[in-house]
């Protein structure tokens, strides 16, 4: 396949992580979702990799889902596993692919043709990052947390209150800067704690407010929690459009509004709030003085 640039990453905000090898969810997943991951790495059984191939290209064939909605997740280049990932796909509508454990920007030439989610859960891929999201058919990169702390040689990624350990901090903000840095969308890590909605909220909302595009779950009770996170009130959209109204109005790099001065970021801010919300997005963003 030849290479391309890739498209603006759109999906989201809700990933819905779904095993490749139980096709009975495939529809569920994507009807509950944003977009839908069918997982051919750490969901399946390496006996039973050969079965969800199978089941993707049987329901591809017969419909199938959205390819615009469906993402799905490879084994790391250099595997057995990834070769007859890319070959099953070649047979399927689907060109969004997650690459897991990806840990240099010369794997990625290895998916030229396909728009590619570089999921950095290595300390290889970590440190990678920003040449990761240089190449030119990543459209997003995405951080895995447990796989981090595995590579190494750690035992969890989170302290006993549930924070998150310095380490996967510090690689959650390397994974958002180096996306954001190259242009690229950035995915937030899964929360692996399924009953605790109250902390899913928590890490979601701090997900939108640092600059995080969506956040993969893993299962379908988590969606609601992370589109609630990323849909502004109607209270805050509504300051956001009379803001941008004003600066419209205004016709100046800085100028007051509510007796605050609003410059270029603050402004930008309030676009990406209405576009959080799909709503039009009136006026330009000014440089700040």
């Amino acid at each position: 396949m030849l290479s391309y640039d890739a498209t603006p990453f759109t999906m989201g905000p809700a990933l819905l992580f779904c095993p490749a090898d139980r096709p009975e969810r495939f529809s569920k997943a994507a009807d509950r979702s944003d977009a839908v991951i069918l997982d051919l790495e750490d969901a399946v059984a390496p006996a039973d990799k050969l079965q969800a191939r199978e089941a993707i290209l049987e329901q591809s064939g017969t419909g199938g889902l959205e390819p615009g909605r469906t993402i799905v997740r490879v084994n790391p280049v250099g595997t057995p596993e990834f070769e007859l990932d890319l070959e099953a796909l070649a047979k399927t509508p689907y060109r969004t692919v997650m690459l897991a454990k990806a840990e240099s920007a010369e794997q990625l030439k290895a998916l030229a043709g396909y728009q590619v989610i570089a999921l950095c859960e290595t300390a290889a891929g970590i440190v990678n990052a920003s040449a990761i999201a240089a190449e030119p058919n990543v459209v997003g990169l995405m951080w895995g947390a447990e796989d981090l702390l595995a590579s190494l040689g750690g035992l969890s990624s989170r302290n006993d209150d549930g924070g998150y350990r310095a380490v996967a901090l510090h690689s959650r903000s390397a994974v958002l800067l180096a996306a954001k840095a190259a242009g690229k969308e950035a995915i937030d890590s899964v929360y692996v704690n399924i009953p605790d909605l109250d902390g899913l909220s928590a890490e979601s909302h701090d997900a939108v407010a640092s600059g995080f595009g969506a956040k993969a779950c893993i299962h379908p009770n988590q969606v609601a929690v992370v589109r609630g996170a990323y849909a502004p009130s109607a209270e805050v959209v509504a300051e956001a459009s009379e803001l941008l109204e004003a600066a419209a109005a205004a016709g100046t790099g800085v100028f007051q509004f509510k007796g605050k001065m609003i410059d270029g970021p603050i402004l930008k801010h309030a676009q990406a709030t209405l576009r959080r919300a799909k709503q039009p997005v009136p006026g330009t963003v000014r440089p700040t003085n």
